[in-house]
């Protein structure tokens, strides 16, 4: 009796357990469900997100299989039947395909909170871009390529170009080369690379310091003096590191520590490097002269706006002749002070950053930590967004409730505002968490172009940053620098979404890379103006009380002090990278000694140092192209002061600067594209005369 009332215990208590259990299994899946009702689909963009790490194994492996699946089929066409249709075409629409679902596995690599998702994301991109490197590669496809364009039929300017893009592409990675040279080839850009991550490592692992008593640092802030870690002797270290050097080059009051840290920064992996630079030099030269060049700065501009190397030395000449009586002005403004404080020894380099700082706490009411009180990262966006949209004539929408890879992620659509017409989307991840690219940047996720059926491919872009997230209700505030480059970053969101070609592989964002610049530097000036200025900030505690006028005109004027000897600094050390990659055999040591008195207005380079042997950016990423941010520059202030200077909020003028500027993407020559909407020439007049106006 006791053991049948048990089991039927037993069985209440079991069907009272499974009534639970399918009464929570209910309640789970409608959560579930609303969950998934609530993720609704972002109309046209085929951009993944939240693969799981072997989803993106498998995306990898299926556009590894698809894109070869195309080229084997171009290869197949006997070269006397190629047509448009079965050669260019496939290729073409292979590229808009792929795009989108190449970023699916690329992109997680930068924002992912998961481990493995990213390394997932990393391992698809090296086999990836492997992959790719291997179809530009192909003799057979090229074969075919080169056969249509032959034909020399008739076509429309953007597929001319598209194909003219694709015969180079292969020849320069070196299809036409004998089998014997093209291994020469694969062996000497298999030395460059780890010559290159060489020469980095070296600057990264440099841990010297130079110990300093605390009288010998006079003049260096409290908190800086504080943060600095002690010698055995109670000594105080100061390491050979940006973070160290550029505070006290700033800020210290005495002439020989400054001096002593300018050398001995500038003597970092001195002979180490100049000998991994001088070898890697004499390699990029081979490389270059297999393929047909004579040297490897013409071969590094060939694909840019410039084309080359010798428009890049009268372009840099011309600049720097023309900012030479403003840079001797001011030279002459800081070697004043210097005798006024130090009598009569020399100005050296090691001086420059100091006696600007002091000439600027002089002329300029400007407390940058007063200032950044007004832009809380909310109204910084807000503003952006009001001048962009009213600018451009432009509307932006957030779309709520889409699957995103973080819930501080958000999308938005943008539609052109007059015909409501959906343009394309954009994300935005600007703040910090674990395991996040640290940088600010922009990466396209799918381009906007024709597809097979003649509709219009949406653009979708992602901008990411990495600022802080609020606590306690206190709002995230940003540096001024900040906004600047905030406004510069979504400047190419926006200039990828209004893209209108034809070809993915001339999406915005896909241009020449000393063009793609440009509309950016353009519309960083609305950042120094006070109308757009005041549409961007707010007093944190009260966001009524937007930035002051007198803020605006002493950040303007900031932006602008020393510009002439900021830019002869710039201008030596893309003429060293110039001349040492369209030359033989130049001693870099003997370059620089003649070169920079010539150059800094007789400021010799200082005794010892060698600024080839710490410069990453000539030995990797901007070879023998160091000069584009100054292109950049020179062309986006003409376009800025013949267009925009006296009525920053011309809708029309924005409307022709969509239309004309952003709109053609890679179509179009650069240099087409601006002198069609300037109606002349870009002149580096308007450049010089911006730079002036702000004369000491």
């Amino acid at each position: 009796m006791a053991k049948g009332k048990r089991e039927r215990r037993i069985l209440a208590f079991t069907g009272a357990a499974a009534l639970v259990a399918v009464g929570l299994n209910l309640l789970i899946s409608a959560i579930k469900a609303q969950k998934s009702r609530k993720k609704i689909d972002v109309l046209g963009s085929r951009v993944r997100v939240n693969l799981s790490a072997s989803e993106i194994h498998r995306l990898s492996d299926q556009i590894i299989s698809k894109s070869k699946e195309i080229h084997d089929l171009v290869a197949s066409v006997p070269l006397e039947k190629v047509t448009y249709a079965n050669v260019i075409s496939p290729l073409a629409e292979l590229e808009t395909y792929l795009f989108p679902l190449v970023q699916s596995c690329v992109f997680p690599r930068m924002v992912s909170t998961s481990s493995d998702v990213r390394k997932a994301s990393t391992e698809a991109e090296k086999r990836l871009d492997l992959h790719f490197l291997m179809c530009r590669k192909r003799e057979d496809v090229y074969h075919a390529v080169k056969a249509f364009a032959d034909r020399g039929e008739w076509l429309g300017s953007e597929a001319k170009r598209y194909i003219q893009c694709l015969v180079r592409e292969f020849e320069r990675n070196g299809v036409n080369l004998t089998m014997s040279k093209r291994k020469e080839m694969e062996k000497l850009r298999s030395q460059i690379d780890e010559l290159s991550l060489r020469y980095i490592q070296n600057l990264n692992g440099d841990n010297s310091f130079i110990p300093f008593s605390e009288p010998e640092l006079a003049g260096m802030p409290p908190q800086f003096i504080e943060s600095l870690e002690k010698t055995d002797s109670a000594k105080l270290k100061v390491f050979l590191k940006s973070y160290h050097v550029t505070p006290i080059l700033e800020h210290c009051k005495i002439g020989s520590t400054r001096k002593l840290v300018a050398v001995t920064y500038g003597q970092r992996c001195g002979k180490e490097n100049l000998d991994i630079l001088e070898n890697l030099v004499q390699l990029r030269h081979k490389c270059a002269r297999l393929l047909g060049y004579s040297n490897y700065a013409d071969f590094a501009i060939e694909p840019r706006m410039a084309r080359t190397s010798s428009k890049v030395f009268e372009f840099l000449e011309d600049v720097s002749v023309k900012v030479s009586n403003l840079a001797t002005r001011e030279l002459n403004v800081l070697g004043d002070l210097k005798r006024k404080e130090e009598g009569d020894s020399p100005f050296g380099m090691e001086d420059l950053l100091y006696y600007m700082r002091r000439v600027e706490e002089e002329q300029l009411d400007l407390d940058l930590g007063e200032v950044k009180q007004y832009f809380p990262v909310n109204l910084v966006l807000s503003g952006i967004f009001k001048i962009f949209q009213d600018l451009f004539g432009l509307k932006f929408e957030e779309i709520k409730d889409v699957d995103v890879w973080h819930e501080t992620v958000c999308l938005y659509s943008v539609l052109d505002y007059s015909s409501s017409e959906l343009l394309g989307y954009f994300y935005l991840d600007i703040f910090s968490r674990e395991g996040k690219f640290a940088h600010t940047c922009v990466l396209p996720l799918q381009n906007g172009c024709l597809s097979s059926n003649d509709t219009h491919q949406i653009p979708v872009v992602l901008l990411i940053s990495q600022y802080p997230k609020q606590i306690d209700g206190k709002p995230v505030l940003l540096r001024f620098s900040e906004v600047v480059s905030l406004c510069h970053e979504f400047s190419h969101v926006v200039h990828h979404i209004c893209s209108r070609a034809t070809f993915s592989r001339f999406s915005a964002l896909r241009v020449e890379d000393d063009f793609v610049e440009i509309p950016a530097h353009v519309l960083e000036n609305w950042c120094y103006e006070s109308i757009s200025l005041k549409m961007m900030s707010g007093f944190h505690q009260d966001i009524t009380k937007s930035v002051t006028s007198e803020m605006c005109k002493s950040l303007k004027r900031r932006r602008e002090m020393f510009s002439g000897l900021k830019l002869k600094q710039e201008i030596l050390l893309c003429l060293v990278d110039q001349i040492i990659h369209s030359s033989e055999n130049v001693d870099i040591v003997e370059l620089l000694k003649h070169l920079h008195p010539k150059v800094m207005l007789g400021i010799p380079l200082l005794e010892g140092t060698n600024p080839a042997s710490c410069f990453p950016r000539i030995a990797i990423g901007y070879e023998a192209v160091c000069y584009s941010y100054i292109w950049s520059e020179v062309f986006a202030a003409d376009i800025f002061a013949s267009k925009f200077q006296d009525d920053l909020l011309n809708k029309y003028a924005g409307l022709q600067f969509r239309n004309k500027v952003l709109a053609p993407g890679g179509a179009k020559e650069p240099l087409e594209i601006l002198s069609d909407y300037l109606g002349r020439e870009p002149s580096i007049q308007s450049f010089v005369e911006c730079k002036s106006k702000n004369d000491l």
